[in-house]
């Protein structure tokens, strides 16, 4: 993605906050604070949506006030027929908070897409795996 020059005076304490959460993580300070912006940027057009940090370190929309993963309420969706008020009732949560789900899906579909790809994947190697151990215990 083609990438534009940008520049700001910023607080000397959320400077050094900044280059201390970078340092944390492994990147530099221009990676951590396009990450935030980026982030901030769709909270704001999404203000159902937060990000949250998984395990891996891997950074996930996810419906706020919950850890549902905004791929988790979509494939809920489809599963229910593409019924968000299907998902909605499984959820037992209002219909609003899915379709806070459904519209950063359509707004970034490739992204959610392939971290649902990504997601099968893992949890066809990990039932794979799972399998492997059952039938070397006898089980």
């Amino acid at each position: 993605m083609p990438t534009k020059q940008f520049s700001l005076r910023i607080n000397a304490d959320v400077f050094d906050e900044l280059d201390r959460q970078a340092g944390e993580a492994g990147q530099t300070r221009t990676a951590l604070a396009e990450r935030y912006i980026a982030e901030g940027v769709r909270m704001k057009e999404h203000p159902g949506i937060y990000f949250r940090e998984t395990a891996t370190g891997d950074r996930r929309a996810a419906l706020v006030g919950t850890r549902l993963d905004v791929f988790q309420v979509l494939a809920t969706v489809r599963a229910e027929g593409n019924s968000v008020e299907g998902a909605a009732e499984y959820f037992d949560m209002p219909v609003s908070r899915i379709r806070d789900a459904v519209r950063y899906a359509a707004a970034y579909r490739s992204e959610i897409e392939d971290l649902a790809e990504r997601e099968a994947a893992y949890a066809e190697r990990a039932y794979a795996a799972w399998v492997a151990e059952q039938e070397l215990l006898g089980s």
